[in-house]
């Protein structure tokens, strides 16, 4: 496991010096990565339907030729500030306090908040100086749907990290009451399904304003958010951020943090041996497992995984270990970002193979939710969520979301269909 890029320069190349590397989160590198790429795929598949003559510019009035104002100065400055504060606290951060707390603590440097706002300020005025005119004026421009991306992607990062918030704290509501700021501020604890429908929302509604065709948009969307849910699971693997499956009882684990075949009574042990981490875990004595031995032409890792190093700090001390991150499972879990990514990059080439062949506008969005509802249905069973109880039954957030998601893309495949005129032939 390496939770951030210390841990990996430190395990491979043997370099311990750079502290500042802990500032390099995985989970968030992998992230940052997912919205890179979903931005790249974006704008070749909007350029696509631009060449293919579906998707047209608007045009634009703005005015050129002003210098800075000083509300754009003081804006860039606050923005340096915030930026220099929190970039260079890290980075000298003597105290060994986890990047992701120090982000979201009132800790930093203001030496370097007031370098980077001064900065900040300064290439905006030299930015506006070099474009002043004598007399400003006003410019019709045309924008291109594909050179909207770059709002798309911030509005997506925004209201996605907002929604998952959001949500995180709807399905953890015990949790949450207990310490609302707490809770709110905290670097973890995102659902997926909260991001997706806000920043959808926000998208949506910033496609309307901009006169964008929406329905041609969303599918341009589809192959990219099932590529960018893929790439975003590899941070969950890779830091251990405790968005892992049920136990495997086939395995336990051993004190160096690996997988070892469990004999008849082992599993009861190790659970009645570590009850207190399972009891903070689960909330219960009931600990929820399958017993699934794999194939010897498998590692052991795919379908019992420890988690050593993990993020979160989870479960027992690793002997020989010392510092941060020294903790791993008692018993293996079913590594789900894992098979999530697998099943969502075969996923992703089946949206792109079905681009070409689904001629009305809005029916591959509505198959990439039926798509990505499903996969999510089915990878919750084996998956760690808290659980409701509706009339005797006891769905996670994620089930009945994924359920109403392959409804509405049911629903959203026909309706487009009876939107689109039928294609007149002439004889």
């Amino acid at each position: 496991m390496y939770p951030n890029l210390y841990f990996f320069l430190k395990d491979v190349f043997g370099v311990e010096a750079w502290h500042w590397t802990k500032f390099v989160n995985s989970f968030g590198f992998f992230v940052a990565i997912s919205f890179v790429l979903a931005a790249v795929v974006l704008t070749k598949e909007l350029k696509r339907k631009e060449r293919e003559g579906k998707m047209f510019p608007i045009e634009e009035t703005i005015e050129v030729g002003k210098p800075a104002t000083i509300s754009e100065l003081i804006l860039n400055a606050i923005l340096g500030f915030v930026v220099g504060y929190k970039a260079f606290g890290i980075f000298f951060n003597k105290d060994s306090v986890p990047p992701q707390e120090y982000i979201f603590s009132a800790n930093g440097s203001v030496g370097g908040g007031i370098l980077l706002a001064a900065l900040f300020a300064f290439f905006k005025y030299r930015e506006k100086n070099k474009q002043k005119l004598a007399k400003p004026e006003e410019r019709k421009i045309r924008v291109w749907p594909h050179e909207r991306v770059g709002d798309i992607t911030i509005l997506g990062a925004i209201f996605g990290f907002v929604g998952a918030k959001v949500f995180d704290n709807l399905e953890n509501w015990n949790r949450f009451i207990q310490d609302p700021i707490g809770n709110l501020l905290s670097p973890s604890g995102l659902t997926f399904y909260g991001g997706l429908i806000c920043a959808t929302a926000a998208i949506l509604w910033f496609a309307r304003k901009k006169k964008m065709s929406i329905r041609h948009l969303v599918d341009a969307a589809a192959p990219t958010l099932m590529l960018a849910y893929a790439l975003g699971r590899i941070g969950c693997q890779v830091s251990g951020d405790g968005d892992w499956g049920i136990l495997n009882s086939a395995y336990i684990t051993d004190s160096a943090g690996k997988a070892m075949v469990a004999h008849p009574g082992d599993f009861e042990k190790a659970v009645a041996a570590n009850k207190t981490i399972y009891l903070n875990e689960f909330g219960t004595d009931s600990v929820p497992h399958k017993t699934v031995k794999g194939p010897a032409f498998l590692p052991t890792w795919m379908v019992a995984y420890a988690y050593p190093h993990n993020v979160n700090e989870q479960g027992f001390k690793l002997a020989n270990c010392e510092g941060d991150h020294c903790n791993a499972l008692p018993v293996p879990v079913f590594p789900t970002p894992f098979y999530e990514t697998l099943m969502c990059l075969v996923l992703f080439g089946i949206l792109l193979l079905l681009r070409d062949r689904l001629d009305i506008p809005g029916q591959l969005f509505a198959v990439y939710l039926v798509l990505n509802g499903i996969e999510r249905f089915f990878i919750e069973k084996i998956r760690v969520n808290t659980k409701y109880d509706i009339f005797g039954f006891h769905p996670t957030q994620a089930e009945l979301i994924s359920s109403l998601l392959v409804i509405a893309g049911i629903i959203l495949f026909f309706w487009t269909k009876k939107l689109t005129p039928p294609v007149k032939t002439v004889r």
